[in-house]
């Protein structure tokens, strides 16, 4: 079975995008319409000829719209094999007709989730008629064609009108593939909801993540590695997938990672003054607070200029003219702002390859969700680290109390020191980074890669000193011995934050006690793998 002459329509949508459209060119090509409710309506109104679902199966809608297709003459219709002699005879004898194509979305039960709607409202955007149908169509693709997606019409009149009115088998296989995966989707939605949602269940004993693909990207990490983006289907939080793109190429795999590490940063200060983030290799390598963004781009910019060539920058305040100029001095990949004036567009215009992202307003960073690795045979699922802490939080340890000042620049140090991988050290003073130490297997190697850092940045900008001379110094996880809190120090800080816990805790405190330090425990570790 090659082509399939489309002589009856089946036409059941909660979205009517585009149904006129594709109805009337059914229409022109012989199809009789069969349509359900809302979409018979529809197409009445716009003058065509449409026979009710009732009519075909001879019993009317009931129970409130929930019995309508599930009847043979509906699904006999779809499932029978036409070269079969025994379906054949079956049809005969029942007076069950063939359809040909299904037209056919669901209720819209993630968005009703989303919007907060109450239980038996969420109930009743279960779609139960409309998936039996989808499914019925695609199991028999060989004869019968089943359209889910309204951005599919336009392709699908266009083939109708090259064939005069057919679908092609190569075209119901791709559709009937594309149903399936829209089904699944849409039945995961519904299966996290009742355990997740409904029954409470952090982590239930099947999960399912309904993903819908949003971009084929051109390669992965690296060139020989192929890769795409998907979106969750289930709608909601807006992030780097759901932003505007204004200009620029692709955004590629590396691009995508980068910029959502970015975006992840920058939110923790979406309430703060002017605040910038650079990111590079998902490390942020420049974070500050300014007066104005362009003072806290200059800052975050000098804490490691090296690094900040082909950057990510993220902003959390609209865009304006004078620090688009400032981060279009040198090559930047992404810049990523909840707005864009018309003089940092026009700015950036001037750097085609530079891709400019309106993000809407910034993530809620203690929002609740779930953070996924993937390892041979399976996944590792943990919530996200939506832990903050404030100054009520804080346990000071060390004789000596940390200036209002230390405690600032503590605070902030402890912040970006979460979205740093482990270990992590950062030093940080009057709201900006000194010296970031990421990803190495010992403390003590961040702690001084990350003063390092800080002397070369000073050496570069021509300061006197380096910035980590009274600075602050954040480690994600407690010091299991006291030479990493010894290297800050020769380093020049003066006070330190950490979760403590360590069985060495004692030796530490009294380290820091003898070096003049002021030291504050969290009790909250920030590892970032």
């Amino acid at each position: 079975m090659t082509d399939v002459k489309i002589r009856r329509a089946l036409l059941s949508v909660f979205d009517k995008t585009g149904l006129v459209e594709l109805g009337r060119a059914l229409a022109g090509h012989g199809a009789e319409l069969v349509s359900t409710g809302g979409s018979a309506t529809a197409l009445r109104a716009a003058g065509l000829e449409v026979r009710d679902i009732s009519e075909l199966t001879g019993f009317p809608e009931m129970m409130d719209g929930r019995v309508k297709t599930l009847h043979p003459k509906v699904h006999g219709g779809l499932l029978a094999v036409r070269d079969d002699p025994a379906h054949a005879a079956s049809m005969e004898e029942h007076q069950i007709g063939a359809i040909d194509l299904v037209v056919g979305n669901l209720y819209p039960f993630q968005q009703t989730v989303a919007r907060g709607a109450g239980r038996d409202e969420v109930i009743e955007n279960i779609d139960i008629g409309g998936p039996s149908m989808i499914r019925s169509a695609a199991k028999n693709h060989a004869y019968v064609a089943i359209v889910t997606d309204p951005a599919d019409y336009a392709s699908f009149i266009a083939e109708l009108d090259r064939t005069g009115g057919a679908t092609t088998l190569e075209t119901r296989k791709r559709l009937a593939g594309k149903a399936y995966a829209a089904t699944a989707a849409y039945d995961a939605a519904i299966a996290d909801w009742f355990a997740m949602v409904d029954q409470g269940e952090a982590f239930p004993s099947a999960m399912s993540i309904p993903l819908k693909r949003q971009q084929p990207l051109r390669y992965g990490e690296n060139p020989h590695q192929q890769a795409a983006f998907y979106a969750y289907a289930g709608g909601g939080l807006r992030g780097i997938g759901q932003a505007e793109q204004v200009q620029g190429k692709e955004l590629s795999y590396n691009n995508y990672n980068d910029a959502d590490a970015a975006l992840e940063l920058v939110s923790e200060f979406r309430d703060a003054g002017p605040s910038v983030v650079i990111v590079k290799h998902a490390n942020p390598c420049g974070v500050a607070t300014g007066a104005t963004l362009r003072e806290a781009y200059e800052a975050a910019f000098a804490c490691d200029s090296v690094s900040a060539f082909g950057g990510i920058i993220a902003v959390n305040r609209p865009l304006d003219g004078p620090t688009a100029e400032a981060i279009a001095s040198i090559f930047t990949e992404v810049v990523v702002a909840p707005g864009a004036d018309a003089d940092a567009r026009a700015v950036f215009a001037a750097k085609r390859n530079l891709r400019l992202l309106i993000s809407g307003d910034l993530p809620d960073p203690a929002r609740s969700g779930f953070a996924m690795k993937s390892i041979i045979g399976g996944f590792l699922v943990q919530s996200r680290d939506a832990g903050r802490i404030g100054r009520n939080d804080l346990t000071v340890v060390t004789k000596r109390q940390p200036t209002d000042q230390e405690l600032a620049d503590c605070l902030f140090a402890w912040t970006i020191a979460k979205h740093v991988k482990s270990n992590a050290i950062v030093y940080a003073k009057d709201g900006a980074t000194a010296g970031i130490g990421a990803g190495q297997m010992n403390r003590l190697e961040s702690a001084r890669i990350a003063a390092w850092k800080a002397r070369d940045a000073a050496d570069k900008a021509g300061w006197a000193q380096a910035r980590t001379i009274g600075s602050a110094v954040a480690s994600d996880a407690f010091f299991p011995f006291a030479d990493g809190l010894l290297a800050a120090a020769e380093a020049g800080a003066t006070a330190v934050i950490q979760p403590g816990g360590s069985i060495r805790d004692d030796e530490v405190i009294a380290a820091a006690d003898a070096a003049g330090l002021a030291m504050i425990f969290t009790g909250m570790r920030h590892f970032r793998h």
